[in-house]
């Protein structure tokens, strides 16, 4: 595994942060999204921990706990970095490539769980990939499907 302990967890959309909905919220109301939380299929809670090595965690930040709502057009993230502001992207699933980290080539370079996801963010002019970290555990592996599932549903 890379330098974090990866976890992710499925949650109840009720059951999201009251901080994180507002942010959520301030950014749709900013993009003029509309309704884009209508038909949320899935929601998790991912969360990254920098592995301690010595007596340092070296480079990089200590916490990343990222919310992602996934509903049958968008995918939603709202990351929070070590306890700061809460940094919220969104694409719509008919404008992304998504691929499992596991089969990627950088792989076998740098071992990691996740997905990368490439396209247009909403807030940006030009395609571009993130990863979204998610545990090998029974969560992370069914939001990999869903979020395949989703994006190639919505591209029919």
């Amino acid at each position: 595994m890379g330098d974090y302990n990866r976890s992710t967890k499925e949650v109840p959309f009720e059951q999201i942060s009251p901080d994180v909905m507002q942010s959520i919220n301030k950014y749709i109301e900013l993009y003029n999204l509309g309704d884009i939380l209508a038909n949320v299929s899935l929601c998790i809670v991912s969360t990254s921990e920098k592995i301690k090595k010595g007596l340092f965690s070296g480079a990089g930040p200590k916490l990343l706990v990222e919310t992602v709502l996934l509903t049958h057009r968008w995918l939603i993230l709202a990351d929070r970095v070590d306890q700061n502001a809460i940094f919220i992207k969104s694409i719509q699933l008919r404008d992304i490539v998504v691929e499992d980290y596991e089969k990627s080539l950088f792989h076998s370079k740098i071992p990691d769980t996740g997905m990368n996801v490439t396209g247009i963010f909403t807030d940006a002019s030009e395609k571009g990939t993130v990863f979204l970290p998610l545990g090998k555990d029974a969560a992370g592996e069914k939001f990999k499907k869903m979020l395949i599932e989703a994006t190639q549903n919505a591209k029919k």
